[in-house]
């Protein structure tokens, strides 16, 4: 199990294939760091028809644009993959201090890592303006925050021998993630095979969390109803769903000009309302969303889509006895996992379906919290307007119960 941040004691938030958390009053400035403004964090200083330089940047520099301090580090995984991983060491008023970042976090700041969901980057967490990202909201709040990239996305093509256009580079699946912490599905799977990594971590934030999902109702799940020879012969065997270069321009333009018809097909395909997306900032979401995954990673999927089984990937009988030394699929037994757990959940998630949570909540030993917003879809936990007064207080407040 290759350690990303080399702390005592971590907090790791997640989200799911592609993204969750509870209502709360607004905590004062002296007390947080930040405001949660009425309007969160909309930009009403740029016109609409000029782009967000960040559609462009790379972690860093996003983090850098909005005043905040970045590292960066590279991490190499068992099987010899290179992740990028990023961390904001302090909050924009935590600067002048007269010592390094670094040595003014050292033992004093608690760090939590942040980890997108599946086919998403780092990105996720810092989209929007700094009141309204999570990213920038607990570096404020006087966390040292980290952020994770899994595998085979924009940020980690890199591996010791292998290139990406190999098709060797492409042979990992979600299970194969969990040696970094990829979404909340390889953190479930992460806490239950690796006891050792459990108790280094202090509590669990799950957001809109999915395992298996046979009643998601998203288009992108709809379309593993196909036959499996059709989608093997369309996605190959090798990266998909990455940005393409040449259209980065184009796309980033069309959601700029047409912000809110590009915010109504985010929401046919994750649920939730245009109302709470931040339409100014639509063209910075698709600049960097999908990241890329698998191809592997695409048909674990489909075969959790048509399942009630939390499960490693299912060869068939022959291959998984050699494998697995058993005929079916080993079952992750999320029932084992005594880490405090927080779960937030939407009404209206086409991932994580009200249906598949409510077959979740009751397998989680040590729930300490949960709650539902019947008005979210899968993004709304990421990027929804109201996510700082409704989730991200409740976060921070939850985090200085268990640091």
């Amino acid at each position: 199990m290759d350690r990303m941040v080399d702390n005592k004691h971590t907090t790791i938030i997640e989200t799911c294939p592609e993204e969750a958390q509870p209502a709360r009053a607004v905590v004062s400035p002296a007390t947080t760091g930040f405001t949660a403004a009425s309007t969160a964090g909309v930009d009403t200083s740029r016109s609409k028809k000029s782009r967000n330089p960040e559609c462009f940047m790379n972690v860093s520099e996003i983090i850098r644009y909005h005043g905040y301090p970045s590292e960066e580090y590279e991490v190499t995984t068992e099987d010899g993959y290179i992740l990028a991983v990023y961390r904001i060491p302090a909050g924009r008023n935590d600067q002048n201090t007269g010592v390094t970042v670094t040595e003014h976090n050292e033992g004093q700041r608690p760090a939590v890592f942040l980890q997108h969901a599946f086919l998403g980057d780092a990105t996720h967490w810092i989209s929007n303006l700094p009141n309204n990202s999570l990213g920038f909201v607990l570096a404020d709040a006087g966390y040292d925050v980290w952020l994770g990239n899994s595998r085979g996305n924009t940020w980690s093509l890199k591996h010791k021998t292998l290139k990406p256009c190999q098709k060797e580079f492409w042979q990992f699946r979600i299970s194969t993630l969990t040696q970094t912490i990829s979404s909340v599905f390889a953190g479930f799977i992460a806490f239950y095979t690796y006891p050792e990594l459990a108790k280094r971590v202090k509590v669990f934030f799950a957001l809109g969390p999915v395992t298996a999902c046979p009643h998601a109702t998203s288009p992108l799940i709809k379309l593993t109803n196909l036959p499996e020879p059709l989608l093997r012969l369309v996605f190959g065997c090798k990266g998909v769903a990455h940005q393409i270069e040449f259209l980065k321009g184009p796309v980033t333009q069309l959601c700029t000009s047409l912000d809110r018809f590009c915010a109504h097909v985010l929401c046919y395909i994750a649920g939730g309302s245009v109302k709470n997306i931040n339409t100014s900032r639509v063209d910075m979401y698709v600049g960097h969303s999908p990241a890329g995954t698998s191809a592997h990673n695409i048909f674990h999927w489909r075969q959790l889509a048509h399942t009630d089984r939390f499960q490693a990937y299912d060869y068939g009988s022959k291959e998984n006895m050699k494998k697995y030394n058993q005929t079916a699929p080993p079952e992750y037994k999320i029932e084992e996992i005594k880490i405090p757990i927080a779960v937030w959940s939407g009404g209206q998630d086409k991932f994580a379906d009200p249906t598949d949570m409510a077959r979740l909540l009751p397998r989680i030993t040590n729930l300490i919290y949960h709650e539902n917003f019947p008005a979210w879809g899968h993004l709304d936990f990421i990027w929804g307007l109201d996510a700082t007064e409704k989730m991200y207080l409740k976060i921070i407040e939850l985090l200085r119960k268990y640091f």
